[in-house]
């Protein structure tokens, strides 16, 4: 992130804005999905992220950890959507940038499949730090910064995500299993 461009769009420079979007603004929206499970609802919550920041970029005091400020403001709108919802809904669409096709296709689409519902068991902050963590990359001390949470309880949320969506891959596995030695 370039400091310079983000000390403009500080002191009200649309444009300077705009290319700071333009360098997060997909890495957004990919969180928000993984987070949300929900393409409509991850644009609404990039799109409040994007009116906050630029309200609040002003009062922003360390213009090197503007990303960090960004995904922090992004995690708020994704809990306040999901609150909204309700609960998460999961679409079926694919968002990896290089999707090809070859003959292993379906088992990765079952493999998805089945991820994308023990997902979905998740609660949402159990969701927001194995996104942050596995998909946004970032160390423990990074997601409780960007969440506003301690060290621990990031350490506890991944700790117990980690076990449900092993428990629920098991269990998804186990009728197959089952429904095999019948044959």
């Amino acid at each position: 992130m370039q400091v310079p461009v983000v000390e403009r769009a500080q002191r009200g420079d649309p444009d300077a804005f705009e290319v700071l979007v333009r360098d997060v603004g997909g890495r957004l929206v990919g969180l928000a999905f993984r987070i949300l499970r929900d393409h409509s609802a991850a644009e609404d919550a990039v799109q409040q992220t994007l009116v906050t920041a630029w309200r609040e970029l002003p009062g922003l005091r360390d213009p090197e950890r503007f990303e960090a400020w960004l995904h922090r403001i992004l995690v708020r709108a994704c809990a306040a959507e999901a609150r909204r919802n309700g609960r998460m809904r999961a679409g079926v669409r694919d968002v990896s940038p290089d999707v090809r096709f070859d003959s292993n296709a379906f088992g990765r689409v079952a493999d998805r499949d089945e991820l994308e519902r023990g997902f979905r068991r998740l609660t949402p902050d159990q969701r927001t730090v194995v996104v942050l963590r596995y998909w946004g990359d970032l160390r423990q001390e990074e997601i409780a910064e960007t969440m506003g949470i301690p060290l621990g309880t990031v350490k506890s949320r991944l700790h117990h995500a980690t076990a449900a969506l092993r428990a629920a891959l098991e269990a998804e596995a186990r009728p197959l299993a089952a429904e095999e030695g019948l044959a």
